[in-house]
Parts: structure tokens; C-alpha cells; sequence
């Protein structure tokens, strides 16, 4: 099989390549001790997946709180995706420093963590409030 220069090179690298990729994606970063800042990144990713995962939980609460009452469910809905539109714009403006870093994945998944648990928490009072609360529907 005959490879133009240019084209050899590219299958070469990849080639020798490809075990280090897949060594390095076998490999789960001990994030008790995170040294790499890939490693570093990964984990905090983990942690925003596990926030996500959580206030995706909660929204779902919410809306079975708010079942039969479809105004509720509606401006929940149009909170949500505001504060969807706030997250991403301050999580936009914290890494403005950082931008195009190698530190700025972690640093965007540290500040997507740290507002989605919060808004985990102001859910969960909406879910959770008591009866005669008037700040519930």
C-alpha cells in the first residue's frame, strides 16, 4: 500500500500513538490525589456530572410536586432555562483569565458544579416547602 508523504507521516504518528491514547483513557485519576492537570480536569468533571445528575433529580421532583398545576410547571420551566442562560454566562466570565488555559476546563467545571449545586438547593426547598409557606405553589 502506497501513502503519499504527507498521508505516511500522519498514519505513522497516529499508529504510534494510539497506545499511549488508549493507556491514558484506561487509566481513572485517583481524585483523592489528582497530580496531572488532566487528571485534575477529569475529576472535576466527574464532580459536575454528579451535580448535574442531582439537580436533574430535583427539577423532577419539582414538576411532580407542581403535577397538576400546569402555570406552576410552566414558569418553573422558563426559570430553569433562565437560570440555564445564567450559569453558562457566569460560568463564561470566571474563566474569561483562563480562556483557551489548560486549566480552564477544570475551572468551568468547578464553577458549573459549584451554581448547579446551588440551584440543587433552591429546587429542593420548592420541592420540600411546607404548607401554609408562602413562597410555595
Amino acid at each position: 500500500m502506497f501513502f503519499p508523504p504527507r498521508r505516511c507521516s500522519a498514519v505513522i504518528l497516529t499508529l504510534m500513538l494510539s497506545p499511549l491514547v488508549v493507556a491514558a483513557q484506561a487509566q481513572e485519576p485517583n481524585c483523592d490525589n489528582a497530580q496531572t492537570q488532566l487528571d485534575m480536569t477529569q475529576c472535576a468533571a466527574r464532580e459536575y456530572e454528579a451535580a448535574d445528575k442531582a439537580l436533574n433529580a430535583q427539577y423532577a421532583a419539582v414538576r411532580k410536586r407542581y403535577s397538576d398545576n400546569e402555570d406552576a410547571r410552566k414558569l418553573l420551566r422558563d426559570a430553569q432555562r433562565a437560570w440555564i442562560g445564567f450559569r453558562d454566562a457566569q460560568c463564561d466570565l470566571e474563566t474569561l483569565a483562563v480562556r483557551g488555559g489548560s486549566i480552564e476546563p477544570m475551572i468551568r467545571a468547578q464553577c458549573l458544579q459549584r451554581l448547579t449545586e446551588a440551584r440543587t438547593k433552591e429546587l429542593a426547598v420548592l420541592a420540600e416547602c411546607a404548607e401554609g409557606d408562602l413562597s410555595c405553589v
